[in-house]
């Protein structure tokens, strides 16, 4: 099996993305972290995990030049990202939704002259890009930590991103306007053509959801 550093699966990751990956107590952790982390240990492996941005990990620089070994940022699978990756089974359903204030509650079409802010790389970019009026601006930012302040701060009027994030981030002041049921799914990228580890990935994967550990990790974090 062909890793970056011998008895260690390095994980890239994109912190913060709550629930999904997020510090806590000066640790890494999330739906994804912990995921990767049962991976690892199914393995026989140790879990190190590196915060890089979501560019570098979607368009497949990070893991080809060998940074990490796997990916973990609620990455959705497409055909474009299958050109420089290859992902293991899915392993998590996903919408895109909108997040607005909720003093000022609208629809994708009603976006009419409004500023959509949207995560750069992202498929909830793509949608917003396509959907959304003609007359509205999408301006894409780097990370989360970019994102949610600038509708806080007003500087956009909306975050097109995908449902758990806006969930985590919806706070009292904002609300979740739309869904959209766009048939995503989430999928762990490795190298190209690093078959022994996308196998036993794989293998991890079926297992953990076997004997319910994937269930218990699911719930800790999905549940309303």
């Amino acid at each position: 099996m062909n890793l970056a550093t011998p008895g260690t699966l390095t994980v890239c990751a994109d912190v913060p993305f709550p629930p999904f990956a997020f510090e806590k107590n000066g640790e890494y952790t999330g739906f994804d972290m912990e995921l990767t982390k049962e991976i690892a240990k199914g393995i026989g492996l140790k879990q190190q995990v590196k915060d890089i941005g979501f560019e570098g990990l979607q368009s497949g620089a990070a893991l080809n030049a060998g940074t990490c070994d796997i990916g973990a940022a609620a990455m959705t699978i497409t055909d474009e990202r299958e050109k420089n990756l290859d992902f293991s089974d899915p392993y998590y359903d996903s919408l895109q939704s909108l997040l607005v204030p909720k003093n000022a509650k609208f629809k994708l079409e009603d976006a009419k002259g409004k500023t959509i802010a949207a995560k750069q790389g992202t498929t909830g970019e793509a949608y917003a890009q396509k959907h959304a009026p003609k007359s509205a601006e999408i301006k894409s930012f780097p990370s989360n930590s970019e994102l949610y302040p600038a509708l806080e701060s007003g500087a956009v009027d909306a975050v097109m991103m995908d449902l758990p994030s806006n969930i985590a981030n919806q706070g009292t002041k904002f609300t979740i306007s739309e869904k959209y049921d766009t048939g995503e799914q989430y999928g762990m990228p490795v190298k190209t053509g690093n078959k022994k580890l996308l196998k036993a990935v794989n293998k991890q994967l079926k297992e953990l959801k076997d004997d319910g550990t994937y269930d218990k990790l699911y719930d800790k974090y999905f549940s309303e």
